[in-house]
Parts: C-alpha cells; sequence; structure tokens
C-alpha cells in the first residue's frame, strides 16, 4: 500500500501515524491493513475510572428523591471530580490505543447518540455502551441507546408516561439519530412516543420498564397499525431505506469527505441496509478505491480533540495539572462529555474562528516548546537560538505546565531526514508562500522543525 494512503487511513480512522509504523506497513497490502485494522478493534476494552465511593453510597439507597442535601452535595462534587478524571482518560485512550478504529467510532457515536449528564456512573456506562456497540448491529445499538439511564434523563424518556406523553425522545430519534428531518410526521412523533411510555432506571443506571405507565393500545406508524413498544418502532423506523442513508451520508461527512457523492453514498446504502452491520460498512468504505481519491485527502478541518491527540501522538504530553487540558478543549470549542446541545458539534468549518484559530496555530509551541517557535533564518547563528529562547521563556513564561516526551518523537523520527517531516505531519498540499516561509528559516533541529510545522494553518487538515 503507498504511504500517503497509509497516512491518509490511519488520520482518518484515527489521529495520524508516524514513521516507525508507516514503514511497517508499506510492505502490506490495503486488504490485510484493514483486516488488522478490524482485528485489532473486535476486543472492546471499557473506559473506566474509580465510581466505588459513590456506588457505596447509592447502594444504602433506593430512591434518589429521598437523598438529603448534604449528600447530594457530596455526590455532585465527587462527580465533577470524576468527570474530569474521565476526560482525561478518555483524551489518553485515543492517544494510545491498539483498538484505535473502535476508539476513533465512538468519537463519532458520541457526537451521533448526543448526550450529556451530571452523573459520573450514567456518563461512564453510556460512553461504554457507545464502545461496545461501534462496530456492531445498528438495530442493537439505538436500541440500547434508548434504555440508557444518561439517554433516558436526557431527552425526557423518564417523564413519558401513558397519563401524559413526552414526545423529546421520540422526536429526536427519528430526526437525529435516524432518519432526518423531513422523513415522518408529526403524528409518527406523537404515536411512537406512546410506544416508549415507561421507559426508566433505578439509581444504579438499570434499564427499568414500569408497566403501569406504559401506554397499552394500538399506535398508528408509518403507516402500521398495533399495540407497539419501543422496540418495535425501532424496527419500523429501520425498515425505511432513508434510515441507511442517514447513517451512511454521516459516516461520509466524517471519514471521507464534507462533500456527498451520491454514487459513493448509495453504494455504501447498498451493504449497509441489508443488515445494518456497521462493519461491514466501514470495511467497505475504508476498502474502496473512491476513499483514497486526492480530492479527500488533507480537505478536512480537524476537530479540536483530533488536534489535541494528534499532537499528543506525535510528541506523548502530560498535563501536570489535569484541568489545564480541560481548559484547552473549552477555548478550542470542544469538551468532551459536554455538548452544546442535542445537535452536537457542527464541525467542518465551524470549528475555526478568529479565535480559535490564533489558539490552534500557537498550540504547539505553547504545549511542547514554552511557547516559542523558531524564526532564525538561513544566513543566522545557530547558537543564537538557546539566547533567544531562554529570553522569550523568561518573558513569556510557561503557558502550560506539560511534560514532554521528545525522546519518543526522536525514535520515532531517528530515520526520517529533517527536509522530509513535513510528508509525515502535513496532509494537504503547502501553498508557495508557505514553502518559501518554510525555506527561508534555517532548520536548527528535528523537534524546533516539528513544532515550525505543526504551527501552520496546513497542519489543520487531515
Amino acid at each position: 500500500m503507498e504511504t500517503k494512503n497509509i497516512q491518509h487511513l490511519y488520520r482518518r480512522i484515527g489521529f495520524g501515524i508516524l514513521p516507525v509504523e508507516t514503514y511497517k506497513l508499506s510492505s502490506k497490502s490495503k486488504k490485510v491493513i484493514i483486516n488488522n485494522l478490524f482485528t485489532a478493534s473486535k476486543k472492546v476494552t471499557p473506559l473506566e475510572v474509580d465510581t466505588s465511593e459513590i456506588k457505596e453510597i447509592f447502594r444504602s439507597m433506593v430512591d434518589i428523591k429521598k437523598i438529603d442535601p448534604d449528600t447530594r452535595r457530596k455526590i455532585q462534587k465527587i462527580s465533577r471530580k470524576k468527570q474530569i478524571e474521565f476526560n482525561i482518560a478518555w483524551i489518553n485512550r485515543l492517544s494510545n490505543t491498539p483498538e484505535i478504529l473502535r476508539e476513533k467510532m465512538v468519537l463519532f457515536w458520541a457526537n451521533h447518540f448526543v448526550c450529556e449528564d451530571n452523573s459520573i456512573t450514567y456518563i461512564q456506562q453510556f460512553n461504554n455502551t457507545l464502545r461496545k456497540h461501534a462496530l456492531g448491529n445498528f438495530k442493537d445499538f439505538v436500541n440500547a441507546i434508548s434504555k440508557e439511564a444518561a439517554m433516558t434523563k436526557y431527552l425526557n424518556t423518564k417523564q413519558n408516561k401513558k397519563q401524559k406523553p413526552n414526545e423529546n425522545f421520540a422526536r429526536e430519534l427519528m430526526e437525529l439519530f435516524t432518519l432526518g428531518v423531513g422523513h415522518y410526521s408529526e403524528n409518527d412523533i406523537k404515536e411512537s412516543a406512546k410506544a416508549f411510555t415507561g421507559y426508566s432506571h433505578n439509581l444504579q443506571g438499570e434499564f427499568v420498564f414500569r408497566k403501569r405507565t406504559h401506554h397499552e393500545g394500538d399506535k398508528t406508524f408509518f403507516g402500521k397499525k398495533g399495540n407497539f413498544t419501543g422496540e418495535d418502532i425501532i424496527e419500523i423506523i429501520l425498515e425505511q431505506k432513508q434510515c441507511a442513508k442517514f447513517i451512511c451520508e454521516k459516516l461520509y461527512r466524517y471519514f471521507v469527505n464534507e462533500t456527498i457523492d451520491e454514487k459513493h453514498i448509495s453504494a455504501m446504502v447498498n451493504v449497509f441496509y441489508k443488515d445494518y452491520n456497521i462493519e461491514r460498512v466501514m470495511r467497505f468504505m475504508l476498502s474502496s478505491e473512491w476513499f483514497y481519491d486526492e480530492k479527500n485527502i488533507g480537505t478536512k478541518i480537524k476537530s479540536p480533540i483530533e488536534l489535541l491527540v494528534g499532537l499528543k501522538q506525535t510528541v506523548p504530553t502530560t498535563f501536570k495539572n489535569p484541568k489545564q487540558l480541560i481548559y484547552i478543549q473549552r477555548l478550542l470549542g470542544q469538551v468532551l462529555l459536554k455538548p452544546p446541545n442535542v445537535s452536537g458539534w457542527k464541525g467542518g468549518k465551524n470549528w475555526i474562528d478568529s479565535n480559535t484559530i490564533v489558539l490552534r496555530l500557537k498550540l504547539p509551541s505553547m504545549l511542547l516548546n514554552n511557547a516559542y517557535i523558531s524564526k532564525l533564518k538561513q544566513n543566522e547563528a545557530s547558537e543564537s537560538v538557546n539566547t533567544e529562547k531562554e529570553l522569550f521563556k523568561r518573558k513569556m513564561g510557561n503557558r502550560f505546565n506539560v511534560k514532554t516526551n521528545w525522546k519518543y518523537f526522536n525514535n520515532q523520527f531517528k530515520n526520517v531526514k529533517i527536509d522530509a517531516i513535513e510528508n509525515h505531519l502535513i496532509a494537504c498540499q503547502i501553498n508557495e508562500g508557505t514553502k518559501a516561509y518554510l525555506s527561508s528559516l534555517k532548520k536548527v533541529s528535528k523537534q524546533e522543525y516539528c513544532i515550525q510545522l505543526m504551527s501552520l494553518p496546513e497542519y489543520q487538515m487531515c
């Protein structure tokens, strides 16, 4: 498989690939490389932080409404702290996992089945449900999501009772999760909401079906009539080919190109609609010749998480104060576990504005080099770099308290000539103005050149 195609594949199903691994794969065929990716992601490794303290409190309780104010505040305080831990653990998992395809799919599905909660136990459970079903059967996936404690709270399914049906979940199920706007009627929403009455959960986050609050009786949905359950509704939705099309379009925009190619979508739908097997449609997409077309390479703007994880993967970076990593996510516009609304992050050009682009361009130097970027020209003496750097550090100070592992970077790029580093870090074509700027700089070291490259607008693309 060609090097540029290997790099493109790994930038889309992961966060890039470093030289040592690229060289190992260069002698293998596309089929073997893709098979290996799916084999490595067969395993499901739950992501967990220690929630034993909260579980111990819950163990002695039956009804959350009966928790006294002091205990409630204690649970909330622990949960806030654990959410930060979980966010950091998720970033670390994305940066270093053999199950890279599954983990990238979790990131994709987290912005599809959008959900937010203030309970770390429910958040963790929901996140691992995404992980479990990320490459599985879509019908099973939707059913599992509909019964998650975090989702029943987020979209008010707990308040959905036969006396007064709540339509929030039924609406978003069709609008955001399965069909898209305009492919259902208001009556379909009203009737399907009745089918999901009785969905709830206990204090531990386990699904509970409350039969006494469930609407028994016929519902008319998509022209069919019957005493439908929530699972029946999902079954009928998946019978609509539009559901397969909607999901394939989202997969295409995320992994291939924001501009839809109807021929490619049609081919994906023909694969996916047969049995809604997510692994099968992903394998088809990644194996297709069009996935590697030049028009699809280096055309996607990295999300803040893709940018951060890509940096961390190239030069392993540990924040001594974990809250600083959360702070950076907030400044960049994407905090894991904190979606902006039920529609999630829009992505694409929405990631970039006048504030975020400045931070994006400065971030590599801020994290890896005390905010310093070498601008030493070709004819200047290299010795002046250390003096310039020291003065800059005294003036600017350490913006972020991080520990960087440049030894790892040096080992990865040991056999890469300094002029060839850009081939491993930059996905798109570098424009002529940027080329002229780079050629005017003295390449003091691979480390300095890495930071220079990461500070380019072109580095924002994958």
